[in-house]
């Protein structure tokens, strides 16, 4: 699994800002990132959980400030998993999942 880092080239992106413009017009759809917060050369995980155009952190807190950046922190997305809303737990609302951090970006891949 190749690991991407978020930078300056996906500041400019504001990727996440995006997929919550996108999840606001898609609000049966819940979007999973999994990665890691770059803190001291050290990993934590990190988890985001887009819904109704709106993100939450399982495991750290993020800025709800739309002037100021989700995270404040350099991180790593490796993972984004796309399910049917309500959530269950059975694994029977699963659409698709992509390591890209760009593949979300298409509203079609949200179908």
């Amino acid at each position: 699994m190749e690991e991407i880092l978020v930078s300056q080239k996906m500041e400019e992106l504001d990727l996440i800002n995006s997929l919550e413009r996108i999840s606001s017009k898609k609000p049966n759809r819940i979007l999973k990132i999994e990665g890691f917060i770059l803190k001291k050369k050290k990993k934590e995980k990190l988890e985001i959980i887009i819904f109704k155009g709106f993100s939450s952190s399982t495991t750290h807190q993020i800025e709800i400030d739309l002037e100021k950046d989700v995270l404040e922190f350099d991180y790593l997305l490796t993972n984004f998993r796309l399910y049917k809303s309500p959530l269950t737990e059975t694994e029977e609302n699963f659409i698709r999942e992509n390591e890209d951090c760009l593949f979300f970006l298409n509203q079609k891949n949200w179908i």
